[in-house]
């Protein structure tokens, strides 16, 4: 798979790409401002001589005039350096031609056009010129001929100027854009230093220093939902890491005391010769630890599917009523040596898991049983809601659970009285699975207890908004 580019690259890139657009787009408009410039002054040049001519023209009435008027125009142009005129009259005939280039030509040409005055460029074999051509007509000097005026101003110096002027300026807008490239790089770099840092940071982070935490208040504001949202996603680590020590502490914990009881009795039973009968209670005994650690190892199982890959809601309406019944069937004879009275009231329907819902009533129905003093009743109540939602409510009377204890009460391996002998789901697993069969169908439980009474209360999803054949909420 063909690696995306760094950031660094991609940000230069774009600085230099905008350099290369805008700097030359500005060196566009500065050469052509300075060609206005000197067009401009050429014309000027060209106005005031042009303004000249025609006020000595102005008192012209006879050919000798004219010839009087030659030494004006002589000095006239003294004063322009670079400036000839070629003045022609009526009937095409040349009355006046300083030295310069020849313009009779363009005058000439001029005399056939209807206009009255042009500006424009033009080049001989050795120069290049502004030229300016006008008519002085006998509408504009009442009572006087006609002529047509050509003046020229040589503009070799100012396109000269303006070619090692383009040259300078493509040569520095070249520089500028290298410039701005570098800088580009050099501010990305500095600008990136912060991740580096922030890097750095997370480099050193290891499982013995899941503490360290980033500070919002020193990093460039643009990172501030960075260094935030890494300190959450630490914290979760963190906290799933202790989960997980603890976890494996439990199940060390847990395991240690059946595992312990099945070599003593094992050591007992190999220490001498007994008989058949002996063996077999050994072996029953045994095998009473073994399906306890069975039963541990497979609740651990169905923890772990139910956190890391839910399983798949085989979905169906179930009349709760129907399923409660069979596990007072089931509980029974364990009710009634404990001298224990079960009852349900009302009704329910709900979308789920026929076998998971099963395992979490039967949870909940153990639980209470096992704590419900002799001569109570465990109650279960069903019922929906106008929203559609079912409740699932199992009360016991019996101990009260305290206050700082309920909200560790679906924790995994967690005891109210750590000092209890196991017994069924007493390792602490009943109510973590519980809470993880009702997750998976998008409810909710919740437990009061006070008063002498433990209620434990399940919302789920009625049948027409229950999550169907998917593992998650």
């Amino acid at each position: 798979m063909h690696r995306p580019p760094s950031l660094a690259l991609r940000l230069t890139l774009l600085f230099g790409i905008a350099a290369a657009l805008i700097f030359p787009c500005f060196g566009w408009v500065i050469n052509r401002s300075m060609e206005k410039h000197f067009e401009a002054e050429d014309v000027a040049e060209l106005q005031v001589i042009d303004h000249a001519v025609e006020e000595g023209l102005s008192g012209v009435h006879s050919g000798t005039d004219l010839t009087t008027l030659e030494r004006r125009f002589k000095d006239l142009l003294v004063g322009h350096h670079r400036a000839s005129m070629y003045l022609l009259g009526e009937g095409k005939r040349p009355i006046y031609e300083s030295p310069g280039p020849d313009l009779s030509t363009l005058a000439q040409a001029f005399s056939a056009n209807t206009d009255s005055h042009t500006v424009h460029q033009w080049k001989d074999a050795q120069h290049s010129y502004r030229v300016l051509i006008r008519r002085v007509s006998e509408d504009e000097i009442i009572g006087r001929p006609s002529y047509i005026i050509a003046i020229a101003v040589q503009i070799d110096y100012h396109l000269k100027f303006l070619d090692h002027f383009r040259e300078t300026l493509w040569i520095v807008i070249a520089g500028s854009i290298a410039i701005m490239t570098l800088m580009g790089w050099i501010a990305v770099r500095q600008g990136h230093a912060p991740l580096r840092d922030i890097v750095t940071q997370i480099r050193r982070i290891s499982a013995n220093e899941l503490n360290t935490r980033l500070s919002p208040e020193t990093v460039p504001r643009e990172l501030t939902d960075l260094a935030v949202s890494f300190n959450e996603m630490l914290a979760r680590v963190d906290q799933a890491f202790h989960r997980l020590s603890d976890f494996n502490a439990d199940i060390a914990h847990e395991l240690r005391t059946p595992i312990a009881n099945l070599m003593t009795q094992t050591q007992v039973a190999l220490s001498r010769e007994r008989t058949i009968d002996k063996y077999r209670e050994i072996l029953y005994s045994n095998m009473e630890e073994y399906e306890r650690m069975a039963q541990m190892v497979g609740d651990m199982l169905f923890l772990a599917q139910a956190e890391n890959s839910p399983r798949k809601i085989n979905s169906a309406d179930l009349d709760l009523a129907r399923e409660v019944h069979m596990l007072f069937d089931y509980y029974e004879g364990w009710a009634e040596e404990r001298d224990v009275t079960l009852v349900l009231e009302g009704a329910a329907t709900v979308s789920g898991d026929r076998l998971m819902l099963q395992r979490a009533l039967g949870n909940l129905l153990s639980n209470a049983i096992r704590h419900t003093a002799t001569g109570e009743t465990v109650r279960v109540g069903l019922g929906t809601s106008i929203d559609g939602t079912v409740s699932i409510v199992v009360e016991n009377t019996g101990a009260e659970i305290p206050a700082e204890a309920i909200p560790k009460l679906f924790e995994r391996f967690y005891r109210v009285d750590p000092s209890r002998q196991r017994d069924g789901n007493g390792a602490g697993l009943g109510l973590a699975i519980v809470k993880s069969i009702v997750d998976a169908h998008g409810g909710n439980i919740d437990v009061v207890s006070g008063a002498g009474r433990t209620r434990f209360r399940i919302i789920l999803p009625g049948p027409s908004t229950a999550v169907a054949d998917t593992g998650n909420e």
